[in-house]
């Protein structure tokens, strides 16, 4: 997991420097209008559409385009028809690789997919040919500085939560779907801060990747997120910080 937490909070970080450039918010946008569409306009009812807003909120989206958003997916205002689609394939070194996509035209999303696999030494499969490697989950991370691990232990524990892996510098909890609210809940209510939360796909095993392999696979997944439809990318790799830190500058 650890390869996963160090190249996971460089994401994190690039979030934050993509939506000082506007570039995020396309995808949080059709993030809330899916979810809105889906499971209706109020986020006290919607956890999807609940943890979209925070997201949103995280980067500092103005709240008239967030509320813009819900009323295109709960039908108030015309809007763009996404759809969802995931796509499965392998990485180099063997990786498997789910993409998950919001897209207004499957054929140029899948066209576009296929290509950037292509280009980086890997290459699309079937239908349920790796999803399997992955658990849908919960995922909370907490700094370490801000609060004591058998403190949180305790609370998450107690909370529901399934498990917490220990990083360098953080701790990531980890729940099933059905726990995450009340997890996160609890740990909002100890005054502990959150770094961030998601709902996300955690695999079952990891491949590990070094040299050639591990740089193009992290270009893989690169030019993979940096695609305006692509949603979200999950990878079962396993490669050292190290390698992660020198590849990534």
């Amino acid at each position: 997991m650890s390869g996963h937490s160090k190249w996971h909070s460089i994401k994190h970080k690039k979030m934050a420097m993509d939506a000082r450039k506007g570039k995020i918010f396309t995808k949080i946008i059709r993030e809330i209008i899916v979810a809105a569409k889906t499971g209706g306009p109020n986020p006290d009812t919607n956890p999807r559409l609940r943890l979209a807003i925070e997201k949103a909120k995280s980067v500092n989206m103005p709240n008239e385009n967030i509320q813009r958003a819900i009323k295109k997916g709960s039908g108030e205002e015309g809007g763009v028809n996404y759809e969802q689609v995931t796509y499965e394939g392998y990485g180099p070194g063997g990786v498997a690789v789910f993409v998950e996509v919001l897209t207004d035209n499957k054929n140029r999303s899948a066209s576009e997919i296929r290509s950037i696999f292509s280009r980086h030494n890997g290459n699309l499969a079937g239908a349920g040919s790796v999803s399997w490697i992955f658990e849908r989950k919960g995922l909370i991370n907490v700094k370490k500085e801000n609060v004591d691990e058998e403190r949180l232990m305790a609370i998450i524990l107690d909370a529901g939560a399934e498990d917490m892996r220990v990083e360098k510098d953080s701790y990531d909890i980890i729940t099933n779907v059905e726990n995450f609210e009340n997890v996160k809940k609890a740990i909002e209510d100890n005054n502990i801060p959150i770094e961030n939360t998601s709902i996300t796909y955690i695999p079952k095993n990891t491949v590990n990747l070094e040299g050639k392999d591990a740089e193009n696979l992290l270009k893989l997944l690169d030019e993979l997120e940096e695609s305006e439809d692509v949603q979200n990318v999950y990878a079962n790799f396993d490669i050292s910080d190290e390698i992660i830190e020198k590849i990534s500058k």
